[in-house]
């Protein structure tokens, strides 16, 4: 592991042609991601506010599934991250600041 990444150590799952624990919750998260989209497209097209109330409830139910598929594979060190510098999160927080500004301008 470099420096820069933030991980678990790696659950160890057996390699070949068959499907492994790995596989199938990578699956699931890539599934989950989908739908979550879906459900904000739905969401944003809803005809009334019952409807629009409806797919939220179930999109917030996605969503915590999805966030807890995620913090699972993480945990089990199938999920990496990069450690960001101080600068770049400063200048990524400067720039959507701004963007937010210039939205309620």
């Amino acid at each position: 592991m470099n420096n820069n990444q933030v991980c678990n150590t790696e659950k160890q799952v057996p390699t070949g042609i068959n499907l492994n624990e790995k596989d199938y919750i990578n699956a699931l998260l890539s599934s989950l991601k989908d739908m979550e989209k879906n459900y904000v497209i739905a969401m944003t097209e809803a005809s009334n506010e019952t409807l629009y109330n409806q797919y939220k409830t179930i999109f917030d139910s996605i969503a915590s599934l999805q966030r807890d598929t995620y913090e699972l594979m993480f945990r089990y060190g199938w999920y990496k991250l990069e450690k960001a510098e101080e600068q770049k999160i400063n200048d990524k927080a400067n720039t959507l600041s701004q963007e937010l500004q210039d939205l309620n301008a």
